[in-house]
């Protein structure tokens, strides 16, 4: 990481060991970085508009069906949302002070696996949509653990964090309660001495919106 910001210069103790300095670093870069894709998205639309060819329409065509299936459009509706938090720091504290409480300091600290398996079950309960942090997800989307945050297109984020899916609610929150994994971690949530957060909300509408994230892939390609 040091060797990486560094870019070159010399590395002078205190200067790039600021985690939390260079998490917010990263993340101003990143939305800069943003702004200049969404520009320049919008100026290939713009010129792209203005080509008048049958072929190139046809090909419009194609693309419009498919926006809707693959996040590039925004969906309203009911929805539940669930929010994931790390536990009181005192208890995951009181654990690692105990060498025979049995517990797993893993246990006190929301993971990647967690948000991923709440995902994976709005998606079984037939969500049209879902998100995280506000920020919609799709099938490339990967989301990473990277130290005590949780990396989602490229920016970090920290807990608590807040998924939301579109959808029939009593589908996405029995699929929800049917998962085994989910289940353990609602089971960690009610017992006192991990208490790691777990809240499960109806809501009458959501709003997810449209994908605006980078569309390349990079270690993949597509079937054909």
């Amino acid at each position: 990481m040091s060797a990486s910001n560094s870019d070159g210069t010399d590395l002078r103790p205190g200067r790039y060991t600021d985690l939390a300095s260079l998490v917010a670093s990263e993340s101003r870069a990143y939305e800069r970085l943003q702004d200049r894709v969404d520009k320049l998205n919008a100026d290939i639309e713009e010129l792209a508009g203005n080509v008048d060819d049958r072929a190139v329409n046809r090909y419009r065509k194609r693309i419009a069906k498919l926006e809707d299936p693959a996040g590039m459009v925004p969906q309203t509706g009911p929805g539940v949302t669930v929010t994931l938090t790390d536990s009181d720091p005192d208890l995951a504290d009181e654990a690692a002070a105990d060498a025979d409480s049995g517990l797993d300091v893993n246990w006190f600290l929301v993971h990647q696996q967690d948000i991923q398996a709440v995902v994976n079950a709005m998606w079984e309960g037939g969500a049209k949509a879902v998100t995280v942090q506000g920020k919609r997800i799709i099938s490339t989307t990967g989301i990473k653990c990277v130290g005590n945050s949780v990396t989602l297109q490229g920016r970090p984020y920290s807990p608590p964090y807040v998924i939301t899916g579109v959808g029939d609610q009593g589908e996405i929150i029995n699929a929800i309660q049917q998962d085994s994994y989910l289940q353990e971690y609602r089971a960690q949530a009610e017992r006192p001495e991990i208490a790691i957060g777990w809240d499960l909300e109806v809501e009458d509408e959501v709003t997810a919106p449209a994908y605006d994230g980078l569309l390349d892939l990079s270690y993949a390609q597509p079937i054909r």
